[in-house]
């Protein structure tokens, strides 16, 4: 009987490395996939440190790595550019909400446009794959009883990745295998320095999907122009400083608004983007930081909601604002297509528009959309 034969996107860190392993040892015909997807120098990219480069430093770097992880396992490595794909369906995205002050959530982006699309197509056509696999915490099981492909969390909480991976459909679920679904982080570096892979010890990626660890205002400003306004106590609606734009900050931010002088800690409370005016309160009464109320659309239900809850425009789950954020009890009210009313069970605090508000029954994803609109 033929293999099957899976395409395994290599990243160059430790979890894929893991993930290419335990699918050679089930048997599978494996060949690894390596993406690449920003280019620092023809993206303008300019890094805070002047002797880093971006190119160097990250992307080639974890492709040496992920080289000498498929020799070790003696598997063939492929690499593909998915740079312009990535600028017009993540990044273009990711600078076009920031300008609105939004706060966008691009790794979930990368996985719905990139890994999970482009990688996946390339892998089917042109590698002649039968499915592929990646290092995430996650897990796929095929539900006989309802005939739909669920994604379930991964064993390790507090890696588990399903946040992520919301934007998923039946189709790619059902060529996608997750080898670390059961495993721990300290499981999977245990395995790799077992097998002498070289990226046991190698520290997690950070930052920006694809992009790394930046200096995130300096990186944003190679794109979004300075527009420089009032930063304006909430309360007292008393100037008490200037910022040098909106979208660069965040709601609930606290560090970086340059109100050293003052007696007290603020934090971000409000962005107006058209008056160009930052509002802050007080850290010693987080009350606006509190919400039980939001609009979240564009979601995406993985499974058909019908075969798992009575009535699919009023229910009760759980559901996740940010990731690794403790599931909040919620009931969801669908206001039009993909539209749903969230009312939470207890306040949640720093609930922000323009992430990814992600829904679940017990282990189960159900699916995700954007948080358009936050009430109190």
């Amino acid at each position: 009987m033929k293999k099957e034969k899976i395409i395994i996107g290599l990243s160059g860190g430790v979890d894929s490395s893991v993930a290419a392993l335990l699918l050679q040892e089930q048997g599978y015909e494996v060949e690894a996939l390596f993406m690449r997807n920003w280019d620092s120098m023809a993206n303008n990219d300019v890094l805070g440190n002047d002797k880093e480069t971006g190119e160097v430093c990250t992307q080639e770097l974890d492709y040496n790595d992920a080289k000498q992880v498929a020799d070790k396992l003696g598997i063939k490595l492929h690499r593909v550019d998915f740079i312009k794909e990535y600028w017009e369906y993540v990044f273009q995205y990711f600078i076009d909400e920031y300008q609105k002050g939004r706060t966008p959530n691009p790794d979930i982006l990368c996985n719905k446009y990139i890994k999970f699309d482009k990688f996946l197509n390339y892998a089917l056509t042109n590698l002649g794959a039968d499915k592929i696999a990646m290092g995430h915490y996650a897990g796929v099981r095929y539900n006989e009883q309802t005939q739909q492909f669920e994604m379930i969390r991964a064993v390790d909480q507090n890696k588990d990745q399903t946040y992520f991976l919301s934007q998923l459909n039946q189709f790619q679920l059902s060529k996608t295998l997750f080898p670390l679904q059961n495993l721990t982080k300290p499981e999977i570096r245990k395995l790799a320095k077992t097998h002498g892979l070289i990226t046991a010890n190698k520290k997690d990626s950070t930052g920006i999907c694809f992009i790394g660890e930046r200096e995130f205002t300096k990186f944003l400003q190679n794109y979004i122009p300075n527009q420089p306004g009032d930063i304006v106590d909430i309360h007292t609606q008393k100037v008490v400083g200037k910022h040098i734009g909106v979208m660069y900050y965040t709601i609930g931010q606290r560090k970086g608004l340059n109100l050293g002088g003052m007696a007290e800690p603020y934090y971000v409370a409000k962005k107006d983007i058209e008056e160009k005016i930052l509002y802050v309160a007080s850290a010693t009464d987080e009350s606006l930081l509190f919400a039980k109320k939001l609009i979240v659309n564009e979601i995406n239900w993985i499974l058909d909601l019908a075969k798992y809850v009575d009535d699919p425009n009023n229910f009760a789950c759980t559901a996740k604002f940010r990731y690794r954020q403790t599931d909040t009890k919620v009931r969801l009210v669908k206001i039009s297509d993909n539209c749903y009313e969230v009312s939470c069970d207890q306040p949640v605090k720093a609930i922000t528009e323009g992430q990814q508000a992600v829904f679940y029954l017990e282990d189960l994803c159900l699916g995700g959309g954007i948080i358009d609109k936050v009430f109190q």
